[in-house]
């Protein structure tokens, strides 16, 4: 996946989920977050951000926030850039053998998956979900609660008692993380609905991401640890 521009700014502040403060050669300007996380250990006044120019004079902000630095390393934050991500990694043969067929959003029972995907022999589908937060080199989802990803979670296994193969692929936005572990303490229901879609025979997935000044693609997968018994 690449932006086709990205211009380097120093983050200020974040009054609200939805906007950032930022320096661009020398300017302040207000700044569109793609992501409604926390990222409080990613935004820290004084940090080096890279910023996609909107392209649209209607729009209200001039940019939108795409990338942080942190550990001397670029951390994309783009939450609609995961799904585009894993959709290229699954077409181009990673994770599931024998594709033939990848979709966008489809919907299933009360739920829309983020892909389906067909092979010459199975039906997927497989829920993806961005990973921002990196904790002294465990990757960790959700960076704040999230009752929708709970909801998709479980209504992957009825998929699976209704004959698809379900998966779920956190796609993790950095490179320097060693395995991939949910946020127990920040939301235990969540934790707790991976470990009841592990036992049903979803399957989970991490993978981490190469991200530069222009790109992000998805590199290799990392260990999953849902727990002691897990």
């Amino acid at each position: 996946m690449k932006y086709k521009h990205l211009e380097e700014g120093i983050f200020l502040k974040r009054p609200n989920r939805f906007v950032a403060h930022v320096e661009v050669e020398g300017k302040e300007e207000i700044c569109h977050v793609k992501n409604t996380g926390r990222l409080g250990e990613l935004l820290i006044p004084g940090t080096r951000v890279l910023l996609e120019p909107a392209g649209d004079t209607r729009r209200k902000t001039k940019y939108s926030l795409i990338c942080v630095r942190k550990d001397d390393q670029w951390v994309n934050i783009d939450s609609q850039v995961p799904n585009k991500v894993a959709e290229e990694w699954i077409r181009d043969g990673n994770l599931i053998e024998n594709v033939t067929l990848v979709k966008r959003e489809q919907t299933y029972l009360h739920s829309r998956f983020d892909l389906y995907v067909e092979t010459t022999e199975e039906k997927w589908f497989v829920e993806v979900k961005g990973v921002t937060l990196n904790v002294d080199g465990t990757a960790m989802f959700p960076d704040a609660p999230t009752e929708r990803g709970k909801k998709h979670v479980e209504e992957l296994i009825q998929c699976l008692e209704d004959g698809y193969r379900g998966a779920i692929l956190f796609v993790i936005q950095m490179k320097g993380v060693t395995r991939f572990m949910p946020f127990e303490e920040r939301q235990p229901e969540f934790a707790e609905a991976l470990r009841k879609a592990k036992e049903a025979g979803v399957e989970i997935y991490a993978v981490d991401c190469l991200v530069d000044g222009e790109s992000i693609q998805a590199d290799q997968l990392i260990p999953v640890q849902l727990g002691h018994n897990y």
